[in-house]
């Protein structure tokens, strides 16, 4: 079998008979039904779906492990997450592109599509595709709700960069969004992405049914308001400077103002693709556990990496007197928590069809593992 770059995941079948439910560690057998068992394989040193290095390393590693799986008799099949990454991270481009085109006033539509349309890692729309696909629906259906999310994202980096808040003069490799456009228009141009948001996501999905449709972008409202993801950023300005908050607090913080969004993200894209209410439940948990997981990781990047390499302000957090985990733990004991959280994630996928699964499997080792 010929092999290409990017492969982080090696998925090999077998069938087997009278096997219980149970689930192990990343990197073993998932026992998802009676009849079959995959084995996920979650290659250690993959780190980013850009890093052609370590890819290369990673392949030697896959073919390794197919000869073993060939030689026992199972069925291989392989995930590329970097072909999958960039193929979506395409699509949701072209998608944003054409949603937010140019016109009068043009500077005003200019200042969106600057940070709409800047390179970025499209975490949350890639997510919501995922979770989209995972229970059957098509990323036609979900691509609307997709780029949703990544306005409302846009919207949030682009306000958290503003002196009022995290003061921030890089984002995704360039000025932030006011040292370009000033902050009256950066304020504007973020309200009306979140407009556009809910405007193109009701308007734009074709097929899926009213109720559904209005659940969705009820969950997505309340993810994004009062009691979601502006809770956690409120409680994050105001507790930086007391000295008796503890991890449950920050726990509190973290799981708002960055897990609802991965949760909104998830959810959405479920409910789109049309889940029951216990594959709901369970990516919920999923999404909870991500979230969490990546701002804990962005937590550590933000003591131990430089504005150039993050493409955004570093020590910003430090500066500030935020809480964070490496504050409060260190940095050792938050990369622990981290993997912990990750490892978390990925047991709430067990009993979804495997190949389905991998694309969020893998986007869990990629954020925990990311160098920016």
């Amino acid at each position: 079998m010929s092999m290409r770059k990017g492969v982080i995941h090696n998925l090999a079948k077998l069938s087997t008979r009278g096997t219980p439910k149970r689930s192990r560690s990343a990197g073993t057998k998932l026992f998802l039904s009676s009849e079959e068992t995959t084995e996920v394989i979650f290659l250690p040193k993959a780190r980013s779906f850009c890093n052609s290095t370590d890819l290369s390393k990673n392949e030697s590693e896959v073919i390794k492990h197919e000869n073993i799986c060939r030689e026992s008799g199972k069925t291989i099949s392989v995930f590329d997450f970097k072909s999958y990454m960039l193929q979506k991270i395409k699509s949701v481009n072209q998608a944003l592109d054409a949603a937010v085109p140019i016109r009068e006033p043009i500077k005003f539509h200019e200042a969106m599509r600057y940070s709409l349309l800047s390179e970025g890692k499209r975490v949350c729309p890639v997510l919501c595709i995922a979770a989209c696909e995972l229970v059957g629906g098509q990323e036609s259906t979900v691509m609307p709700a997709a780029c949703g999310m990544e306005m409302i994202i846009s919207m949030c980096l682009m306000h958290d960069d503003l002196p009022c808040m995290d003061n921030g003069d890089l984002r995704r490799g360039k000025l932030s969004n006011h040292k370009v456009f000033g902050e009256n228009v950066t304020v504007l141009a973020g309200y009306s992405l979140v407009a556009l948001a809910f405007e193109h996501m009701a308007t734009t999905t074709k097929g899926v049914h009213p109720k559904t449709m209005v659940r969705a972008v009820g969950e997505l409202a309340r993810l994004i308001g009062p009691e979601g993801a502006v809770a956690g950023q409120v409680l994050d300005l105001l507790c930086g400077d007391k000295s008796d908050t503890g991890l449950e607090e920050l726990k509190y913080i973290h799981s708002h103002k960055t897990a609802d969004f991965t949760e909104a993200a998830v959810i959405v894209g479920a409910l789109v693709g049309g889940a029951s209410e216990e594959e709901i439940n369970r990516l919920r948990k999923f999404s909870q556990c991500f979230g969490l997981m990546y701002q804990v990781v962005d937590d550590i990047l933000d003591v131990t990496k430089s504005s150039e390499q993050l493409g955004k302000t570093a020590g910003k957090d430090l500066l500030a007197n935020k809480l964070t985990y490496p504050k409060m733990i260190g940095i050792d004991k938050s990369k622990e928590y981290a993997q912990n959280v990750s490892k978390e994630a990925k047991e709430q996928l067990v009993g979804f069809d495997p190949e389905k699964a991998a694309p969020l499997l893998a986007m869990a080792d990629f954020v925990l593992h990311r160098q920016k």
